[in-house]
């Protein structure tokens, strides 16, 4: 975990120091991850899976890690503990001997 908090603490002083936390305000900063999004699904449109430039998609994974964390950096989010928490309701909605090897809607199992 200490890796983790020393990451956000890089990304966050990467801002400081250009004085960009002006601009980051959380609607701004959800609008950049889900474009940086929209630019990592592009690189597999009209693509199987295994021709996608793993170099451009680690590219465009990088931005969206880095704009979902600048994000939990904003509202002060402990993100192991949210993504802890969100699993442990997933796994809730979906339980093992229910929805193991299928693709169905929690509500439809």
């Amino acid at each position: 975990m200490n890796e983790f908090k020393e990451l956000m603490t890089e990304i966050d002083r990467f801002t400081e120091e250009r004085d960009w936390d002006q601009f980051h305000n959380p609607k701004d900063l959800a609008v950049a991850l889900s474009i940086e999004a929209s630019e990592l699904m592009e690189l597999y449109l009209w693509k199987k899976p295994e021709e996608a430039n793993i170099g451009k998609v680690k590219e465009e994974l990088a931005d969206v890690f880095n704009y979902a964390f600048l994000i939990a950096s904003k509202y002060q989010l402990d993100v192991p503990a949210i993504v802890r928490e969100k699993m442990a309701e997933n796994a809730r909605k979906y339980p093992v001997e229910k929805a193991k090897g299928v693709a169905t809607k929690y509500d439809e199992l």
